[in-house]
């Protein structure tokens, strides 16, 4: 009966990144709605939790990180110097 629970948890789970990853839009919006029923509800832990992220820089339907740093140094190229 545990490992019923365990897979379904493991499942439901990966759904629900996937449908994070595959549609980030949609997903953003269904996590808001589900946050401000939550809200109304007086459930506000729950509300935060289910609450998403702000999105930064490129609007956040490209797959990137929202915190991650738009001006990415690139390692500069030294010459090989042989002794």
């Amino acid at each position: 009966m545990i490992e019923v629970v365990i897979v379904t948890a493991l499942v439901i789970w990966s759904a629900v990144v996937v449908f994070k990853k595959v549609f980030p839009r949609t997903a953003n919006s269904v996590f808001m709605q589900l946050s401000n029923a939550c809200a109304k509800q007086g459930w506000l832990s729950l509300a935060k939790w289910l609450k998403p992220a702000m999105v930064s820089g490129c609007g956040g339907s490209c797959s990137c990180s929202a915190t991650e740093d738009s001006t990415q140094k690139k390692p500069q190229v030294q010459a090989v110097k042989w002794k």
